[in-house]
């Protein structure tokens, strides 16, 4: 993530101008209210804390100590929305303290959970200096009202800019922490999601495909033995009818088979496992894979199945001569590299499943770059952690 000094277009306070505008007015009422809010915030942080830290020899002390804190989540909360109204500061909220379906357990896991909040200190810590802050900034407003009215906004502005900077750095969340946390849900989601699909797509395969056929053939079987007596050229064709779809229900299942997870991938790797599904492309395809060892089982399996999807686009849509995959280590980093010099214009919201595979990387903390401007050539190249082979 690179980091950026500037403020966002969109968090930027307007312009400071000599005129009072609604903008100047909003800090204005934000420096005088800081009095107030400060005072009420530092006597609870104050007395949750004290009589806390007193009590913590006894029964009620922690869990009195970790109510308090929960309360200053809660001011955190009203501090950061005043921020967002008056001063136009765009703040994230932080995380839930427990996590869905993460609770502690117990009495003593809710406490020491409690205890640990990083939220809940640094707004302790936000409560306990802003009180003389807010003193000088509520003094120094009232006067400027009166007598420093021609340049209180640019006042203000100075004021109102010390405290978006506290807000900032006491009140918004681990920006690195909560963006992996995000990612992480999001993530999650993803993976059930895929998982219930493949769920849906196997069952959906094995009732229309080989499921209809093995029915059909004991159907057949059972005309065949009635017949076998009275007709047995009859029952003759029946059963080598039978054969026939015993044949294609076997090619069916072995299909389902690979695509749950190909034998050749488990037995050779991912070299003879991608020759494999080269051969059917419909377009010459030239494999390349320098790698040493072989990674983890389920990170093989994803390279597999991107690669997989990525040369079924190229049959079907690229109308490209020749194609590429390359496959290599980079530290810790597994790449797959798939290139043809087809026309291009592929896009993740093109409908060619595209967007899918990055989820599916992005799932395992992998990333995905497509780069295919109209008329080709097209280069996708996928990045997947590396992890050795028998550790998850």
């Amino acid at each position: 993530m690179t980091a950026i000094s500037s403020l966002p277009d969109n968090d930027r306070p307007p312009p400071v101008r000599f005129a009072y505008d609604r903008h100047t007015w909003k800090e204005i009422a934000h420096l005088l209210a800081n009095l107030p809010v400060a005072l009420i915030g530092f006597v609870y942080v104050v007395f949750t804390i004290s009589t806390g830290v007193g009590l913590s020899v006894t029964v009620i002390g922690l869990p009195w100590l970790v109510g308090g804190l929960t309360g200053a989540r809660l001011l955190g909360r009203a501090e950061r929305a005043r921020a967002r109204a008056l001063l136009g500061v765009r703040i994230e909220e932080p995380s839930p303290l427990y996590a869905r379906g993460r609770r502690p357990e117990g009495v003593l896991g809710w406490v020491w959970a409690g205890l640990k909040d990083p939220v809940a200190w640094r707004t302790v810590l936000y409560e306990f200096i802003r009180l003389p802050w807010a003193v000088v900034t509520f003094s120094v407003t009232l006067v400027g009202l009166f007598v420093l009215w021609p340049v209180l906004p640019f006042v203000a502005r100075g004021l109102t800019n010390a405290d978006r900077a506290m807000v900032r750095g006491l009140l918004s969340p681990s920006d690195e922490l909560e963006r992996r946390i995000a990612e992480l849900e999001s993530d999650r989601g993803v993976v059930v999601d895929t998982a219930a699909a493949d769920l849906r797509r196997i069952e959906r395969d094995l009732h229309d495909g080989a499921q209809a056929r093995l029915v059909a053939l004991a159907m057949g079987l059972g005309l065949a033995k009635e017949k076998l007596t009275e007709d047995p050229e009859g029952a003759a064709i029946m059963v080598d009818e039978a054969h026939g779809e015993v044949k294609l229900a076997l090619q069916e299942l072995r299909d389902l088979a690979r695509g749950i997870h190909p034998a050749v991938l488990t037995d050779r790797g991912l070299d003879a496992a991608l020759s494999a599904i080269a051969s059917r492309c419909t377009v010459p395809v030239k494999v390349t894979v320098d790698l040493s060892e072989r990674p983890a089982e389920a990170i093989e399996g994803i390279a597999y199945f991107t690669v997989s999807e990525l040369l079924q686009n190229v049959s079907k849509h690229s109308a490209a001569r020749t194609a590429a995959v390359d496959v290599w280590r980079a530290d810790d980093r597994l790449l797959v590299q798939v290139q043809d010099d087809g026309r291009g214009g592929a896009r993740l919201d093109g409908g060619t499943g595209m967007s899918g595979l990055a989820e599916r990387l992005g799932a395992v903390d992998g990333l995905f770059v497509l780069d295919s401007p109209v008329g080709g050539p097209t280069v996708v190249t996928a990045e997947l952690p590396w992890r050795p082979r028998g550790k998850a």
